[in-house]
């Protein structure tokens, strides 16, 4: 049995939130922590901002496509994380889970590529954490 430590990010459409902090998670954790992304209603692209934000700071979540919630796969994680206020998960025994209510700069007129450097950067400050704990 695998002693490394699991974590599935969850937004609605495993577009954007989702997708940049399992591209965070990866680069700062490495092969420390087996990292997952998927959807409650997943779209068929990655966000092209959120892709754009991460390849400023390294990280290149281009080849990724959003995907939908594997019941297995929930039930074997470590931790699950849903990010934003719209994506809900059913708990099931095992994982911990935790909801990151992550800033939404729209909200206060910001938009375009200012807006999603301050998601990522929220997004980013809160992997570090998770990784601290779980590592």
């Amino acid at each position: 049995m695998s002693t490394t430590p699991s974590v599935l990010f969850v937004c609605v459409k495993n577009g954007g939130k989702s997708q940049m902090a399992a591209g965070l998670m990866r680069k700062v954790a490495g092969e420390t922590v087996d990292v997952h992304s998927a959807g409650t209603r997943p779209g068929s692209v990655v966000n092209a901002q959120s892709a754009e934000a991460l390849l400023e700071v390294g990280v290149d979540i281009s080849a990724e496509r959003p995907r939908a919630i594997d019941p297995d796969l929930l039930a074997r994680m470590d931790v699950v994380v849903t990010l934003g206020r719209e994506a809900t998960v059913d708990s099931v025994p095992g994982p911990v889970f935790e909801n990151w209510d992550t800033d939404e700069p729209s909200t206060r007129g910001i938009e375009g590529m200012e807006r999603m450097r301050l998601i990522r950067n929220d997004i980013a400050a809160r992997v570090d954490d998770l990784v601290r704990r779980l590592v």
